[in-house]
């Protein structure tokens, strides 16, 4: 099924999807329309059973400069209700990005600024090359992160998003990835390299094991290691045993060969 976007280009090479943020005479900054068809774009990606990991990445010299002027002009003029809802498209494409089941990848390359970053925190992994830059800049105009912070603190960590919430400087890419909200800091033209090895490493886990260890992570995600934990825990590495996807998976590895899904 094809899907015409205005402000996005959709690319599928093999079982990898790239989500090119394509207003590069704007640095890909983020209004409704662009929101809306991210949240389209990975809503329609969850359901192609061939594509098995997202990239999501910006055309032109930024990956994301964060909320578009015209948009931000628009929104001077909205009422209490207006203001409201117009965040929830922001909420929405967040959350969509964030639990799709298929593994995501954030490209960056320059500017990835307030919502930019907010777009790379919501993805599993973050590669940027050495001269990318991030900043939470919305305090300097009397604005707080407020929709991006779940997804920030959580990859930034609590003490180092204080600091970059309250202080609006610029965040390296050399400590993004000390910190690491970076988990993969290329060698400067050698990003697109960097994300097919990862992407490459992706694909050779089951598909349903990729999704479950997503959902996993969620459910364990800062909870108190208790009874009720242990049990859950057990209990779903039982069910994926007794999985027909589980039981190739071990299968193929006692038997020396590529498991069906490979």
């Amino acid at each position: 099924m094809s899907i015409h976007f205005q402000n996005l280009e959709l690319e599928i090479q093999g079982q990898v999807a790239t989500v090119w943020l394509n207003r590069p005479e704007v640095r890909n900054a983020l209004d409704e329309v662009l929101l809306s068809e991210i949240t389209q774009a990975i809503t329609h990606l969850e359901q192609d059973e061939c594509v098995r990991v997202i990239i999501l990445a910006g055309r032109g010299s930024v990956f994301c400069a964060g909320a578009d002027l015209n948009w931000m002009k628009r929104m001077a003029s909205y009422s209490a209700e207006q203001n409201k809802n117009d965040a929830m498209g922001l909420a929405t494409m967040l959350k969509t990005l964030k639990e799709v089941s298929k593994p995501t990848i954030a490209r960056v390359h320059g500017a990835a600024f307030a919502g930019g970053m907010g777009l790379a925190a919501a993805c599993d992994v973050v590669v940027a090359e050495p001269v990318a830059e991030f900043c939470l800049s919305e305090v300097r105009i009397g604005l707080i992160p407020s929709t991006i912070s779940p997804y920030v603190i959580q990859a930034l960590g609590i003490q180092a998003a204080k600091r970059y919430m309250l202080t609006a400087e610029r965040l390296s890419a050399k400590e993004a990835h000390r910190l690491g909200f970076v988990q993969e800091l290329c060698e400067e033209g050698m990003i697109d390299t960097s994300i097919a090895q990862i992407a490459k490493a992706l694909i050779a886990g089951g598909p349903m094991a990729l999704a479950q260890t997503k959902a996993l992570m969620k459910k364990v995600v800062n909870r108190p290691l208790d009874d009720e934990l242990i049990r859950q825990t057990a209990g779903l590495i039982a069910q994926v045993r007794a999985s027909p996807e589980g039981r190739e998976g071990v299968a193929s590895f006692l038997e020396k060969r590529l498991p069906a899904w490979r």
